[in-house]
């Protein structure tokens, strides 16, 4: 096949990106991805079972049989558990409390206006870093970071007298590829925590690892605190000169200011009153000997606090969202809360649906043994390989970062590769939480550049009112700046964290306990 003039001028990397775009663009959607992959998983577990094949667990002296969906035994498992495997899929439950909490703080007008007091207080010359701050904190507004932050980027920028396209590419960019950092818990720590707490039931160990919401708090913020500094100084010195100097578009409109009215700036101060209040109370309740919120012997990390993080970030954003709302006046009755929580909930039915069909998919993985018997393969493999090390986990976030530019919805990519690298990593003697860590590494930094990412044409969108003739291989071009540095860093920090043995969270350390 002959190539046109245009094609033969392209450079690698958009070769490569225009490949990922065709066989992206093949890929059905994520939830018939994962009706078809069912599919197949039926019909796989079926002749497996029917070859009489088993896998012993190391540790263990029984074998396990692999169990065909279809027969008898498989048919009366999806009858009877169907409807559970559903509504007791730990993601479920903890993704829509956390979003209730969060899309009522969002619609109050809170998540919003707690950006816009950052981006207008920081002087022209720390913008950069403003901006990558706070993007690197944006996943807990869940995908509307994603949304709002790169105008409001644009806007402060261009306030400043800077290019206001380099403040929506840098914000873009530090939002998506820090989507797994940052110093604050959200929806998108629930989704991954549930999802890693059905995949550790795999395979069984001695000691059952602790999972919690904040089983990687310590690594995220840490690259929450760092990375920021790596995104402003790629935001100033690399992209902002790369710029032609902007000049606003004829017929541009007059954009409106980023500060806060004088009603804004008293709801976030009241805001940050009760939340301090808040905190202080959960904390001393948590330090009091005795108290309810700790665990078997006084313990402060196995207890009831960390298991129930949920029900504390819940309430931590319901009562500064309410507060905010009633001062500001965008709550003015009670019936205002449950309507914007509702609307939270609609935002999610796609994700709702998804689940549907991810739940039943790993059911069935873990229930056929299927499961076990690919994750003592896979550790087997690695073993072979020598593979056992920090080299193992490092060929694991290259895997999900090419995967992550094929499939961008960070709950299924995650329900693809956690049944089985979770219990492969678990039988070489990894926590669950390292693996996980290093997971986020691969979800994020690639995110940056995918053609397939649909934020990827909200942002063009957003730069064509500075930049009316922007084209999206210039855009990802301009994005793509930031993918290996930000992977590189991030790599490095999961280095220090694996050879100097520090926690990834409360009690998750790089290895099992024995």
């Amino acid at each position: 096949m002959s190539t046109t003039p245009a094609q033969a001028r392209r450079s690698p990397a958009e070769r490569v990106l225009a490949f990922v775009e065709r066989v992206g663009n093949r890929l059905p959607d994520p939830f018939f991805l994962f009706v078809y992959l069912f599919a197949a998983l039926a019909v796989i577990t079926t002749v497996v079972a029917a070859c009489h094949v088993t896998v012993t667990v190391p540790g263990t002296a029984q074998p396990v049989a692999v169990k065909g969906l279809f027969t008898g035994e498989g048919v009366r498992f999806l009858l009877s558990k169907f409807v559970d495997n559903f509504v007791t899929f730990p993601p479920l439950g903890n993704v829509l409390v956390m979003l209730l909490a969060v899309g009522l703080a969002e619609r109050a007008g809170l998540l919003e206006a707690a950006v816009r007091a950052v981006f207008s207080r920081a002087p022209r010359w720390l913008l950069p870093f403003a901006v990558s701050l706070v993007s690197f904190q944006a996943h807990v507004m869940a995908d509307a970071g994603i949304i709002v932050i790169p105008p409001l980027a644009a806007l402060v920028f261009r306030a400043a007298g800077r290019h206001p396209v380099a403040g929506a590419i840098g914000g873009f960019a530090c939002v998506t590829g820090g989507y797994g950092a940052g110093t604050l818990l959200g929806s998108y720590d629930a989704l991954l925590s549930g999802l890693t707490q059905k995949a550790v039931t795999v395979v069984p160990v001695a000691v059952q690892p602790q999972v919690t919401m904040a089983m990687n708090w310590f690594f995220t913020a840490a690259a929450g605190l760092i990375l920021p500094f790596l995104g402003a100084w790629l935001i100033a010195r690399v992209l902002e000169p790369r710029l032609s100097p902007y000049t606003p578009p004829d017929g541009a409109e007059e954009e409106t200011s980023a500060a806060l009215t004088t009603v804004q700036r008293k709801g976030l101060r009241r805001a940050a009153i009760v939340l301090a209040v808040y905190v202080a109370v959960v904390a001393v309740a948590w330090l009091l000997p005795g108290s309810p919120l700790r665990g078997e012997n006084g313990s402060l990390i196995n207890s009831p606090l960390l298991t129930g993080l949920v029900l504390v970030l819940f309430l931590a954003f319901a009562i500064t969202g309410i507060t905010y709302g009633i001062t500001t006046g965008t709550i003015t009755k009670p019936g205002d809360v449950p309507s914007m929580m509702a609307e939270a909930v609609k935002d999610m039915a796609g994700y709702i649906v998804l689940i549907l069909a991810i739940s039943q998919f790993i059911a069935v993985f873990t229930w056929s043994n299927l499961g076990t018997l690919l994750a003592v393969r896979s550790a087997e493999f690695l073993q072979s390989v020598h593979l056992t090390g920090f080299a193992g986990i490092l060929a694991f976030v290259v895997l999900v970062s090419v995967l992550n530019l094929f499939i961008t919805s960070g709950s299924a990519l995650w329900s693809l590769v956690a049944p089985v690298f979770v219990p492969a990593f678990m039988l070489l003697g990894y926590d669950p939480g390292f693996v996980q860590a290093a997971y986020r590494i691969g979800d994020s930094a690639t995110q940056i550049i995918t053609p397939l990412s649909p934020y990827l044409f909200v942002l063009l969108t957003v730069l064509r009112r500075y930049e009316p003739d922007l084209r999206l291989g210039t855009l990802i071009a301009r994005t793509s700046i930031f993918v290996i540095p930000f992977w590189v860093v991030w790599v490095a920090l999961l280095a220090v964290f694996y050879f100097g043995d520090i926690p990834f969270g409360p009690g998750v350390h790089v290895h099992l306990p024995r």
